[in-house]
């Protein structure tokens, strides 16, 4: 049976059902979404005008002020509040943060090690799953939706031009790190914790958060790479009882993104990550493989650690 432990879950008398739960979750972050943007614009309206807080709705990047504007609505109107949700709704409304939020670092140090070759084991089928994703062909009614993602692929592009080193340590810092902790707060912590009593089957929890993760970024192009490191950021959590594991390869994840641009952007190396084959057929067939295994080495190093929770 599956180390879980998510299996101290019957500290839930006072605490409402988990569908009650889930609905109570999204509506605070749909409501510290809205303010948190609204709190952003505001910002950027007092310190660059009205005029560049205008400029994002027709998204002209040339606009005086627009990048640092554009940082300044990242950070209050989405990461900000992608991590104060689960924080609050854990202390406040379930109060039980220690299970909803799995912040401990009581695990094998080991697990670190693991969680950081898988990562770069998975990477080719990663692209493999990417470049079958971007084969897929959307119906004609559904062509906003490829439209949409050119456009966020500009933004995101222009959040990673980084001219010197200090800005590559930034993008590091604030899409590697803080986003991590965030979304893994979220995803990871509150709502894989409420599936898992929902549905009272882990694998369940941490394919349907996985998927929840994916269809969360609005990019269907992108929608089967991310849906399987939202897969592998929960075994890492169910199976150690700690948010951090999944922290540390979610960081691991964004923070190569980030490195391999910069590097590809001062033709450093030749290759890109947005290119569609780094990798040849022997790393996709060995990709799957390595990861199992290394899933399995990291599943027994967890539960040596706490045996009575196999």
């Amino acid at each position: 049976m599956i180390n879980i432990p998510y299996k101290e879950l019957d500290k839930r008398d006072n605490q409402s059902h988990p569908a009650v739960q889930f609905l109570e979750f999204t509506g605070i972050f749909i409501v510290v979404m809205i303010l948190g943007n609204l709190i952003g614009a505001g910002i950027i309206w007092v310190v660059y005008g009205l005029k560049t807080l205008m400029a994002f709705s027709s998204m002209n990047l040339n606009a005086p002020n627009f990048m640092s504007a554009l940082w300044i609505l990242q950070f209050v109107g989405t990461t900000l509040p992608i991590f104060v949700t689960p924080v609050f709704f854990a202390w406040t409304v379930v109060r039980d943060p220690a299970d909803y939020l799995k912040p401990s670092f009581r695990f094998p140090w080991l697990l670190l090690v693991l969680a950081f070759v898988i990562m770069f084991a998975s990477a080719p089928l990663i692209e493999v799953l990417s470049n079958i994703n971007q084969k897929m062909v959307l119906p004609h009614f559904l062509k906003w939706m490829r439209d949409s993602e050119d456009s966020a692929q500009k933004i995101t592009d222009a959040m990673l031009q980084m001219k010197n080193v200090w800005a590559l340590i930034f993008d590091v810092l604030f899409i590697g790190l803080l986003t991590a902790v965030a979304e893994e707060f979220m995803f990871r912590g509150v709502i894989q914790t409420i599936f898992v009593r929902w549905t009272k089957n882990v694998h369940a929890a941490v394919w349907i958060t996985a998927i929840l993760f994916s269809a969360f970024h609005m990019e269907f192009f992108g929608f089967l790479p991310r849906l399987l490191l939202g897969a592998l950021f929960g075994y890492m959590v169910a199976w150690s009882g700690s948010i951090w594991l999944a922290v540390w390869g979610h960081f691991i994840n964004n923070a190569t993104d980030v490195v391999m641009t910069y590097l590809t952007q001062h033709k450093i190396i030749g290759i890109s990550v947005n290119d569609d084959h780094v990798f040849n057929y022997a790393c996709y067939i060995l990709s799957p493989i390595i990861v199992l295994f290394l899933f399995w080495l990291y599943r027994r190093v967890a539960l040596k650690k706490q045996p009575a929770l196999q």
